[in-house]
């Protein structure tokens, strides 16, 4: 049986469960948003054994042989949800997830994806450099409170982007002549350059041994949000080279990652860059674009833990 925890309206997730249930795979759905609402209890009878008890159904914990898990910010979702910071049924959500996440980190069942996997994309800095050991190149990359040595890496590269540090999903943008006076908030904030790499986009889905891949064109800075500079995205599928495809599995799989999204740029020099490895992939827009069967591919992977 297969143990879902996250929010129904996911893309990814309620493509995952629309999966399981389509190929007869027995699952249970733990929804985050509940925790705000109604009781749930988590016991443990010897570790990792326990009970898991919702209002809706009751499992024993060693009856999950899998799990896949895409949990928003529970502080967010509280904040959303109208609770003030105090509340108790905010802060008996939260002890709640800490135990699960806990528990999620000792049980035998495959977990899609372990929260110690997914924490090296917290800080981009450190996966990059995991990346780049694993034989893909990187662009050469600056994290400064420094506003001087900012500019000097942006006069030495003649063309540089800023974005998040943190796993904090934030919007990649190239530096203009307009950043110039607002470089001086550096000092306030830890902010990452790199160098831009000119060359096409491309999105190397890997779940277990199957890799998707898609070929993304648009010449925004960041094509997830083409609005903001007027421009078109066109995604379509794209055949891996068989050494590509083995290098993106055992990147993958260095992390602990059995399900991940890298986003890769082929260079103008033939090089290939790896930017990062996303651990919680929102792969439905790619999905959707292209009709590869992603979700289908989790969904089997999940269900092969049983067999």
């Amino acid at each position: 049986m297969v143990l879902l925890w996250g929010i129904s309206s996911d893309g990814p997730f309620a493509a995952v469960r629309d999966e399981l249930q389509r190929i007869g795979v027995a699952n249970r759905f733990l929804d985050q948003q509940t925790l705000l609402r109604s009781k749930i209890s988590l016991s443990f009878e010897g570790v990792p054994g326990g009970t898991l008890t919702t209002p809706d159904w009751s499992a024993d914990l060693s009856a999950f042989t899998a799990i896949y898990l895409r949990p928003y910010d529970p502080r967010r979702l509280a904040a959303l949800s109208g609770l003030k910071p105090d509340s108790p049924r905010k802060l008996r959500a939260l002890v709640f997830e800490d135990t699960l996440t806990c528990w999620l980190e000792i049980t035998s069942a495959r977990v899609v994806n372990r929260p110690s996997a997914m924490a090296s994309n917290n800080s981009k800095p450190y996966q990059l450099s995991l990346i780049h050991s694993h034989g893909f190149a990187v662009p050469e990359t600056l994290v400064t409170t420094d506003p001087a040595a900012a500019l000097a890496f942006w006069e030495r590269h003649g063309t540089a982007v800023y974005k998040s540090v943190s796993g904090v999903r934030s919007i990649v943008t190239q530096l203009r002549d307009e950043h110039r006076q607002r470089l001086q908030d550096v000092a306030h904030c830890p902010t990452q350059f790199q160098q831009f790499i000119s060359g096409s986009d491309f999105r190397i889905h890997v779940v277990g041994d199957e890799v998707f891949g898609c070929e993304i064109r648009s010449c925004a800075d960041d094509y997830r949000y083409p609005d903001r500079q007027g421009a078109n995205v066109e995604v379509s599928s794209y055949d891996v080279p068989p050494e590509l495809a083995e290098r993106c599995r055992k990147l993958a799989a260095s992390l602990n990652l059995p399900v991940a999204g890298l986003d890769l740029r082929l260079a103008d020099s033939g090089n290939w860059f790896c930017f990062e490895v996303n651990p919680s992939p929102g792969f439905s827009f790619y999905e959707e674009a292209t009709g590869q069967p992603i979700a289908n591919a989790v969904a089997r992977l999940l269900a092969s833990a049983g067999e």
